[in-house]
């Protein structure tokens, strides 16, 4: 349900709903507009008797919300959500560059990778200090000591942090070191994880999981938003099929329905998406063309030497090249590449 407030609403007023809400056992959820603020309600509505509510001073009407993700749906917050993070944005008007090498390996690449992405103009870095790896032998990530450099490479550079968060366990150390906390494919419906990124103030990158459905992945932002963390930013990193061509299918066609259902913004990953370096841009500059809010793409040194995913990683030269092409794509789309 949705309690949309009068223009003229005061703070008071709003203020008064929102207790009125509580006293409902209910969770109220204010969502200032640019023109007025609405107050979504989460909780069994099934028992609440819109009288009580709509006689409230300041209260222009009720609204019932058909979806299932209430809170990620556009029916209750028509306007797109904008994520202000690292001295940048993410939404509409942007297209954002969260770029770096898949894991952690040590500090000095981590350290390089990092001043090359500041001189390009790119405000995010993406490097995972715990690694999920379908073989319990292949490189796991350097743990607390990844964050370590993590933090050391924000503090020299004054690059935004981006890295996943993979259990509970590591909820805190993660949090305190990231600037947006990932949450993987293979954790999109981890319940407990999710419900514990939906009580830091950090926003969350939430992909896609590897069948997952549209709905089931707005379900997943639904956990985390219920919460009270509104800051939720959608990946699409590519679907299970029987494609033998790539690592996996990026659906590039999840975007529009994304954005006709949803107000969160989205980023495709073309690396993931793929697994092949020759690929990543040509989907990099589709998921532009899709209508994507930015990408998150795998950047390293020395590809070929990289502990992880360097068959899915640019170089350097390559990503330079390719960011021109995306700045030179963007502009007749109105969208600005930070």
């Amino acid at each position: 349900m949705l309690v949309v407030m009068h223009s003229t609403a005061t703070q008071e007023q709003i203020d008064n709903v929102v207790e009125a809400i509580r006293r409902m056992n209910l969770t109220p959820h204010p969502l200032p507009g640019a023109i007025r603020t609405a107050i979504g309600i989460t909780g069994n509505i099934s028992a609440v008797d819109p009288r009580t509510l709509e006689v409230l001073p300041g209260v222009t009407e009720l609204l019932r919300v058909t979806k299932p993700y209430k809170l990620a749906s556009r029916e209750m917050h028509p306007d797109d959500t904008i994520v202000s993070v690292a001295n940048t944005r993410i939404g509409p008007g942007t297209f954002t560059i969260i770029a770096g090498p898949c894991s952690v390996e040590n500090e000095e690449m981590i350290l390089k990778t990092a001043e090359f992405l500041r001189s390009q103009g790119v405000r995010l870095m993406r490097a995972g200090a715990f690694k999920p790896r379908t073989s319990p032998y292949a490189f796991q990530g350097m743990g607390q000591k990844g964050l370590d450099i993590l933090v050391k490479a924000r503090e020299t550079t004054g690059i935004g942090i981006v890295t996943e968060l993979m259990d509970t366990e590591y909820a805190d150390a993660v949090e305190a070191a990231a600037d947006i906390i990932q949450i993987g494919a293979r954790n999109m419906q981890n319940f407990s994880l999710l419900r514990r990124v939906s009580q830091t103030r950090k926003p969350v990158l939430l992909k896609r999981g590897l069948s997952a459905t549209l709905e089931e992945w707005l379900m997943a932002a639904e956990y985390v938003m219920a919460g009270e963390n509104y800051n939720v930013i959608l990946c699409e990193r590519g679907v299970r099929t029987f494609s033998d061509h790539s690592r996996n299918t990026l659906d590039l066609s999840v975007i529009p329905p994304v954005k006709t259902l949803s107000h969160l913004p989205i980023l495709v990953d073309p690396s993931h998406g793929t697994g092949k370096r020759d690929y990543v841009p040509s989907m990099a500059m589709a998921a532009l063309a899709a209508g994507a809010d930015g990408i998150l793409i795998e950047v390293h040194p020395d590809p070929d030497r990289a502990l992880s995913d360097g068959a899915q990683s640019l170089d350097f030269a390559g990503f330079t090249k390719l960011l021109d092409k995306l700045r030179r794509l963007a502009e007749p789309l109105e969208k600005t590449v930070n």
